[in-house]
């Protein structure tokens, strides 16, 4: 039977955009791009992240690098948030019962920096009225008033006392210890002689005298004391209303002004209060008496910093809500910080106005975007995420507090409540191991918006692809494309997917691709980029990186690495494999042999026996076991050996893509028919013998064609896949051209059988009525060996039985020690 229906004909080896289909002289003719390019799973899943408001359903963008995720999430929010409100103000006020405990005051927007505004003006109006007030004359009228109608009842009392001491022979006097009821005789003090010439009874009289008027005057001492409080009441009260009818008028307005903000105006009246108890700060300060004669000591202001407002979040002129992406999310630029102020002496203190936001506290009330590694690698960030989420407030702390060796001052700002959309973006990778390994993930963040690699080639897409080069070459100012050069990125995008029915989504290997075909045609005086300025950027591209991949076809060239393109051998092929170093990925050929022989030991990976061999690998080895068996045990046991290896092969083996090639090696060498050298083969199969698809198949086709080029073409070279790696081809121009001309070709296989022929030139021969094979086909001289493999094994087998026989014989003759 011919096999050339097997051949790919040049049109299935490569997917050609056809340029009709865009209607545009170049992109500068198209309007930029609205919205995503594809992705309508992960659209769908951020538009109903956006929409919900219950707690939890925050959102996860999960995509490789590149596929668009973040300039998405970012021009969705864009038009969504500038149609929603702005959020609230927040300021922080000194708290006047607990300065460790400043308060939060939340404000229309726009509002906080008015009422940071209206304090300033206060205060200073304050500063200036109040010492006003202070040295007016009506003020030293009362105060003088209240202090004459003090020193009046003292003197009343001092007055009554003082008489009623002389009439009863005594008198009022001050001592060092105070104020002392002393005996008199003829208006004077008894002398100490004079006294002690009076007899008892006397003596008794003037001590019972002088106790009644000490007593007295102790009362009198008690009233005047009351006398004094209650004066320092009444100065203290005039003080009050002078300070209340000079500071009323400037407060009562902002009252007004701010009456729908309940806290805002109990923030008012504590200022109010404070002021009006500390009222000696507003008047004028005497320097400080200084110890050295003749030096001046500087005035020591008081400071009025309580009064200020610190306007933590300013909405002013916001329109819509916040959008803010933290680049870096550490713990105090996510959540603020508390900045102290470094003392003499070496002290650090704070206070509520050096209480700085975080990006949470500017998101809040509209949307928050981070890095889901930059969250999770940032100490502490990642669990003060969890909590303002779980508590729905923001808290700011000092979070080395804990670890420090000696206590810094510090405060207890009041939480501000959340209300913000959290959008991590990340990998699939960390996605998974948080989903998994986080319990508290699935609470906080129970939305996936999955960004696929790759989408569906379908005419829509093609025009936004066309779009997407407009948009960047607008933007950044590039050379416009033609359709030709738009047909080549999409080309490349196919070719990047390994699809002829899909194209990549990872936009940042395509705008790059966009940029550099811009520098090769401005280099090459071109105005307008086209498919040879793109191919021309591919080309320089692959250069840069293709160091080693030249390197080792040197060593095909030289003949280091044994490979054959031309003539047969038996138990001989060429596999190919994949290497992937960094940014680029070649194929290369490997030369795989096999040899079979008599035992009993089954099949012998030589990979697997030096731990060069990965368990997928053995697995697909172990799988050809299963197809002989299923093959050719029908009516006999297998009995045979066989090793197989991949020749100069000094690294891991791994994949299931050889064992197709491996399987081929062993019917060669079963069959003792040589194998095409010129042919390399690729392709898992499975124990039915059908073969399966493998990935990179273009990479491995280009590295066998390469080889052989370097060889020399002989027209019967080419190389075997799957037929369902069909649909993967997208080959470069030159293999595509050779194919054409006839001096290479492909051949794509679903089964053994046909792969076997390809490479043998002999039909493999398909199973007959008593379940042999025709004469002279492939299976029939594997059939065929395998039994003669089979009786030589019986042979040996009877003649090793008879020569245990004969010891076994000759023990029992000899005699009995």
């Amino acid at each position: 039977m011919s096999v050339d229906h097997l051949k790919l004909s040049p049109e299935k080896l490569r997917w050609v955009c056809d340029t009709g289909q865009f209607d545009f002289a170049t992109t500068d003719d198209l309007p930029e791009l609205e919205g995503t390019l594809g992705q309508a799973r992960a659209l769908a899943s951020i538009d109903f992240g956006l929409g919900i408001r219950e707690s939890g359903f925050n959102l996860y963008l999960s995509g490789e690098t590149g596929t668009g995720r973040t300039s998405t999430i970012k021009n969705l929010l864009k038009k969504r948030a500038k149609n929603e409100p702005p959020p609230s103000d927040w300021c922080y006020v000194n708290n006047f019962k607990n300065p460790d405990l400043p308060i939060a005051l939340a404000l229309p927007a726009g509002k906080g920096a008015e009422l940071d505004k209206d304090m300033q003006e206060l205060i200073v109006a304050v500063r200036t009225i109040i010492p006003k007030a202070l040295d007016s004359k009506e003020y030293e009228v009362n105060k003088s008033t209240i202090v004459e109608e003090y020193q009046e009842k003292n003197n009343e009392l001092f007055g009554k006392l003082e008489a009623e001491a002389q009439e009863r022979g005594f008198a009022l006097q001050r001592t060092v210890s105070g104020l002392v009821m002393v005996p008199q005789r003829e208006e004077r003090n008894y002398t100490q002689e004079e006294y002690d010439a009076l007899d008892a009874a006397e003596k008794e009289k003037l001590e019972k005298v002088g106790q009644e008027l000490t007593e007295r005057l102790n009362d009198v001492l008690r009233q005047v004391r009351e006398n004094e409080k209650t004066t320092k009441e009444a100065l203290a009260q005039l003080d009050r209303d002078l300070g209340l009818a000079a500071v009323g008028h400037h407060i009562e307005p902002l009252k007004e002004k701010y009456r729908a903000l309940a806290k805002v105006i109990d923030y008012l009246n504590a200022v109010q209060e404070d002021i009006l108890l500390n009222l000696e700060d507003f008047k004028p300060q005497q320097p400080p008496q200084s110890p050295i004669p003749g030096l001046k000591l500087p005035r020591q202001e008081p400071s009025f910093e309580r009064y200020q407002v610190n306007v933590f979040v300013d909405n002013h002129g916001v329109e819509g809500a916040p959008v803010i992406f933290e680049a870096n999310p550490t713990y105090n630029n996510l959540f603020g910080r508390l900045e102290h102020v470094m003392q003499m002496g070496g002290g650090a203190t704070t206070n509520f106005t050096l209480i700085k936001p975080g990006a949470i506290h500017k998101a809040n009330g509209g949307y928050l975007i981070i890095d889901a590694r930059e969250v999770l690698v940032n100490p502490f960030a990642w669990e003060a995420l969890k909590r303002c989420i779980r508590n729905a407030e923001i808290k700011i702390e000092d979070v080395l507090e804990q670890y420090r060796f000696m206590t810094v001052a510090s405060l207890k700002p009041e939480p501000i409540p959340l209300q913000a959309k959290i959008i991590m973006i990340g990998s699939p990778w960390i996605y998974y191991l948080l989903f998994h390994l986080e319990p508290d993930y699935r609470k906080f963040f129970k939305v996936r918006a999955d960004f696929d690699s790759r989408i569906a080639r379908t005419p829509d897409v093609l025009k936004d692809y066309a779009l997407f080069v407009a948009t960047h070459c607008k933007n950044e100012k590039l050379l416009p494309f033609d359709p030709s050069g738009v047909a080549g990125l999409i080309e490349y995008s196919a070719r990047l997917v390994e699809d002829q029915e899909k194209l990549s989504s990872q936009f940042m290997e395509i705008a790059d691709l966009i940029r550099e075909a811009s520098y090769w045609s401005g280099k090459a005086g071109e105005s307008v980029v086209n498919h040879a300025a793109v191919a021309k950027a591919i080309e320089q591209k692959v250069y840069r990186s293709n160091r080693i991949e030249e390197r080792m076809q040197e060593l095909f060239d030289e003949g280091t690495i044994l490979v054959d393109t031309d003539g047969a051998a038996v138990g001989q092929i060429n596999g190919l494999s994949v290497i992937s170093l960094a940014d680029h990925t070649f194929g290369r050929p490997s030369r795989v042999t096999a040899r079979v022989y008599l035992g009993r030991g089954g099949m012998v990976n030589i990979e697997r026996e030096v731990k060069l061999s990965g368990p997928i690998h053995d697995k697909g080895v172990l799988i050809l076991t299963g197809y002989l068996g299923g093959k050719f045990a029908h009516d006999k046991p297998l009995s045979f050996s066989a090793s197989i290896c991949f020749e100069q092969s000094y690294e891991g083996v791994e994949g299931d893509s050889a064992s197709s090639t491996e399987l081929y090696c062993l019917l060669s060498a079963f069959s003792g028919l040589p194998v095409k050298q010129g042919i390399a083969v690729t392709g898992s199969v499975n124990q039915h013998g059908k073969i399966q698809p493998i990935g990179g198949v273009n990479f491995k086709i280009e590295g066998f064609y390469e080889v052989c080029k370097a060889k020399g073409l002989t027209g019967e070279q080419g190389v075997i896949i799957p037929k369902s790696n069909e649909r993967h081809l997208m080959l470069k121009d030159e293999v595509v051209q050779a194919v054409q001309d006839g001096r290479f070709h492909i051949w794509s296989v679903e089964s053994i059988d046909e792969g076997i022929e390809i490479l043998t030139g002999v039909p493999a021969g398909q199973p007959q009525d008593d379940g042999g094979y025709p004469e002279g086909t492939v299976n029939y001289l594997v059939d065929k060996r395998l039994r003669e493999m089979l009786e030589s094994m019986k042979k040996f087998s009877a003649t090793d039985k008879d020569k245990e026989k004969e010891r076994e014989k000759g023990a029992d003759l000899q005699p009995a020690s």
